[in-house]
């Protein structure tokens, strides 16, 4: 576990949204993406966990344009949802 106790803090808030879904989304994106992030993608990250889940899992899976405060490249990482393990059988193409 990381030491530093703001990252505990987001890595802890990402995956109690409240839903498993959204625990998956949300938590796996930090899992996998955090490691590389500075400060901006952690404030960025932060901002983005005082949304709504269902507005979050919407801008992920495409069904829902992102509000324009978090367009850029961690949205579009976000999107791709290539860090989310799904029971085998099931896929993460978006059609």
């Amino acid at each position: 576990m990381d030491a530093d106790p703001y990252r505990r803090k987001l890595h802890y808030r990402a995956h109690h949204r409240g839903t498993r879904e959204a625990d998956a989304m949300v938590g796996g994106f930090f899992d996998h993406c955090s490691a590389e992030w500075g400060e901006e993608e952690y404030a960025w990250f932060e901002r983005l966990l005082e949304e709504q889940d269902v507005d979050i899992m919407a801008w992920a899976l495409g069904t829902a344009e992102p509000d324009p405060s978090f367009a850029g490249p961690l949205m579009d990482q976000l999107m791709q949802l290539d860090f989310i393990t799904l029971p085998e059988g099931l896929s993460t193409h978006k059609s």
